[in-house]
C-alpha cells in the first residue's frame, strides 16, 4: 500500500488574476474531488473550474495531480493539489479545515475514490477485502461527515458520490467491490434523508460502463472496438452530467443517477 504524509500537503496551485481597479474580490467557490484520478476525476474538476469554481483536488500522492493542476491553469481556471489518503480520519479532517481557512467556502465535495479490483472468492484474503472496504466505504462516509461539517452551517452544498455497476449488483469475482461501492450506495441514501432538508444535496452516480481511459483501451481492446461509437463512457460526458447535478434546484433534486452507454447491456 502506498504510503502518504499525514498532512494534506498542497503541491502546486493556481492563483487568479487581480484586477487593480476591480472591487474586492470576492471569496472563491470551491469544489472539492476527492479521488482526482485521470479519467472521471480529473475532468469533473476541469469542468466546474470552467464554471468558475476554484478546484481542490486531492489524491494519495499530491505530485501526480501536477499535469491537471497545470492544464487548469492553463485554460484559465484555479486549482490546488493536494496528497491525502481519505481513509485516514486525520487527514480528512485536516484537509477541509485547510481549506475553509486558506482557499474558500467548500460548496461541492465529489467522492470518487477507486477501488475497482477483481479477485475470486478463494483468493480474497481478509486483508484485501477490508481495504477495498476502507477505499469504498470508510472513506466515502470520512469525506461525507467532514464535508457536512463544513457545509451545514452554512445551509447549502453538494455531496457527489461516485458508484458503479456493483453498487447494485454483484459480479462474479468482486465480492470486495461489490460490498465496499454497496455500502458507499447505502451511505449516501442515509446522508441525502438526513441533509437534504438541512440544504445539502447529496446525490449518488452511477457508471454503469466502461470509462473512455488509455487503460480501457489498452487492457480491453477488444471490447472497446465491439463497443463502436459512442459505445463506453466519455470521461467529459459524465462530468456534465456532475455539473448538472449540482446545477438543480432544490425544488426538484436527484439522488440517483445511472449513466451508460446506448448499447451496454443492463
Amino acid at each position: 500500500m502506498e504510503e502518504t504524509s499525514s498532512d494534506p500537503a498542497m503541491a502546486t496551485q493556481s492563483h487568479p488574476a487581480r484586477d487593480a481597479g476591480a472591487g474586492p474580490l470576492q471569496p472563491p467557490r470551491v469544489c472539492c474531488v476527492i479521488g482526482a484520478g485521470d479519467a472521471t476525476g480529473s475532468a469533473v474538476a476541469r469542468r466546474f473550474a470552467r464554471e468558475g469554481y476554484t478546484v481542490c483536488v486531492a489524491r494519495r500522492t499530491a505530485a501526480a495531480l501536477q499535469s491537471l493542476v497545470e492544464d487548469i491553469t492553463a485554460r484559465g481556471g484555479r486549482a490546488r493539489a493536494y496528497g491525502l489518503d481519505a481513509r485516514r480520519e486525520d487527514q480528512v479532517a485536516r484537509f477541509f479545515s485547510q481549506i475553509e481557512a486558506e482557499v474558500g467556502s467548500v460548496a461541492v465535495v465529489v467522492f470518487n475514490v477507486g477501488g475497482n479490483v477483481r479477485f475470486p472468492i478463494l483468493d480474497t484474503t481478509a486483508q484485501k477485502y477490508f481495504k477495498v472496504w476502507e477505499m469504498c466505504a470508510l472513506a466515502g462516509f470520512l469525506v461525507g461527515r467532514e464535508a457536512s461539517r463544513v457545509m451545514l452551517p452554512r445551509g447549502r452544498g453538494t455531496l457527489l458520490f461516485t458508484g458503479a455497476t456493483a453498487s447494485l449488483r454483484g459480479g462474479a469475482g468482486f465480492a470486495a467491490f461489490a460490498g465496499g461501492k454497496a455500502a458507499l450506495r447505502a451511505l449516501a441514501q442515509s446522508l441525502a434523508r438526513e441533509l437534504g432538508p438541512k440544504g445539502l444535496h447529496v446525490a449518488h452516480v452511477v457508471i454503469d460502463g466502461l470509462v473512455d481511459t488509455t487503460f480501457a483501451r489498452e487492457h480491453f481492446a477488444q471490447r472497446v472496438a465491439e463497443a463502436g461509437p459512442d459505445g463506453i463512457l466519455d470521461p467529459d460526458h459524465i462530468a456534465d452530467a456532475y455539473w448538472w447535478l449540482h446545477s438543480q434546484p432544490r425544488d426538484a433534486w436527484t439522488f440517483e443517477l445511472d449513466l451508460r452507454p446506448w448499447v451496454e447491456k443492463w
